[in-house]
């Protein structure tokens, strides 16, 4: 039977290697670039394969955790972003292309690894969708507060994206496990080993659309990115787990919080700023779901070496 732990363990093998080969022959890929939307919108309903309602009732009554989660979303990455900005000495459009990343909701990619570490999808999606409208009012407030600029956010447009790729999929998923029930008792793996493709696909597809821009941003840029991504992985990991002593709630919280809607900081720096802007959004994008991918591939490790000692996999760091 196939498993979403084992699965998690060889996502960041198969990742990186499409994304290298990506890099390499982007050619290969960048056709596929009307792709990605569809892509997310099979990778969603596979995650409503494996939820129920009762899952979103519990995670809209853990309303600290929500509020946890927005504060590290909207207080800590704009802040790090701006302040990483600052260490890294970026240039102008630089440090407002971090400002962008840092000022967006979660991506819909930290719920696919959210599902592949053993996170709270139900948190996940819950939190991702709450932020994103939430961005509607941050994003151009924190963006116009840390880099002085004013930032026109596509409102309309923004929800009817949410609902087109992550609510309607999932309703429609759940739906359909609520129909067939307890019938096709391995969907949790075969739904994870659709997401691992479909996902390690769209990070290829992301690669090989920015190659020319990843390799003129050189270590500096790699460095604020990496450093920004980390900082909101490691704080949303270690202040979930202190708030609430479960490790399934604390990956949930660093995946959120690491994980940022990049692609809408690109679309964004483009549209209203410069093509400078939009390079630390571009990185961003392919580096978090390279950290996502090995997260998930460590919170895997961990659960099966728990499940070997016969300790509980939820409830512990």
């Amino acid at each position: 039977m196939l498993q979403p732990a084992r699965i998690a363990i060889v996502f960041p093998l198969w990742a990186g290697a499409l994304a290298l080969l990506a890099y390499l022959m982007p050619a290969l890929f960048t056709p596929a670039a009307g792709a990605i939307v569809p892509l997310l919108v099979v990778i969603m309903f596979g995650m409503g394969l494996t939820l129920l309602p009762a899952d979103f009732a519990r995670a809209l009554a853990r309303w600290p955790v929500v509020l946890l989660g927005l504060g590290l979303q909207f207080g800590l990455m704009p802040l790090a972003a701006w302040a990483i900005a600052g260490l890294f000495d970026l240039d102008a459009p630089l440090t407002l292309g971090m400002i962008l990343v840092g000022s967006v909701a979660g991506g819909t990619a930290s719920n696919v690894i959210c599902f592949l570490a053993g996170g709270d999808v139900a948190l996940s999606i819950t939190l991702t969708s709450v932020a994103t409208l939430a961005s509607v009012v941050a994003t151009p407030v924190l963006t116009w507060l840390y880099a002085g600029a004013e930032v026109p956010v596509p409102v309309s447009s923004m929800l009817v994206s949410i609902a087109e790729i992550v609510v309607l999929p999932v309703v429609a998923g759940m739906v359909v496990n609520r129909l067939i029930g307890n019938r096709w008792p391995s969907r949790d793996g075969w739904c994870a080993l659709g997401s691992s493709v479909a996902i390690g696909i769209v990070i290829a597809i992301i690669v090989a659309l920015n190659a020319a821009s990843i390799a003129r941003l050189g270590l500096l840029v790699l460095g604020a990115v990496v450093l920004h991504n980390g900082l909101g992985l490691a704080a949303g990991y270690g202040l979930g787990f202190a708030a609430t002593r479960d490790a399934r709630t604390a990956r949930t919280l660093a995946i959120e919080v690491g994980m940022q809607n990049s692609g809408l900081a690109v679309a964004l720096a483009q549209q209203y700023f410069s093509a400078t802007a939009a390079l630390p959004g571009a990185l961003f994008s392919v580096w978090h779901n390279v950290s996502g991918a090995v997260l998930a591939a460590v919170c895997a490790r961990a659960d099966a070496a728990r499940e070997r000692d016969g300790a509980p996999v939820r409830s512990r760091g």
